[in-house]
C-alpha cells in the first residue's frame, strides 16, 4: 500500500522558500508547522498499521491535521500578495 506523506512542501511546492523562512523567523508558525508535521506522522504510523487506534481518533487527527494545514496555507497565503 502507498501512503502519501504529505509534507507541508510537497503539499505548497510554490511556498517552499517562505517555510523555511517563517519556520526560522515566527514562533507560531513554527509550532504549528511542527504540530502539523507530527499529526501527519501519526497518521502515517495509523495507515501503516503500526499503531491500532479507533476509527474516531483516527478521524480525530486527520481532521486537526486539516485544520493546522488550512491555518498554515492561511499564512503562507497573507505575505504572499
Amino acid at each position: 500500500m502507498t501512503v502519501e506523506t504529505h509534507e507541508l512542501a510537497t503539499e505548497f511546492p510554490e511556498y517552499k522558500e517562505k517555510i523555511h523562512l517563517l519556520k526560522a523567523r515566527d514562533t507560531h508558525f513554527a509550532r504549528l508547522f511542527d504540530e502539523y508535521h507530527e499529526a501527519t506522522r501519526e497518521i502515517l504510523r495509523i495507515a501503516q498499521e503500526i499503531e491500532t487506534v479507533s476509527d474516531v481518533h483516527a478521524e480525530t487527527v486527520k481532521k486537526k491535521r486539516l485544520q493546522l494545514k488550512d491555518e498554515l496555507f492561511a499564512m503562507l497565503k497573507k505575505g504572499a500578495a
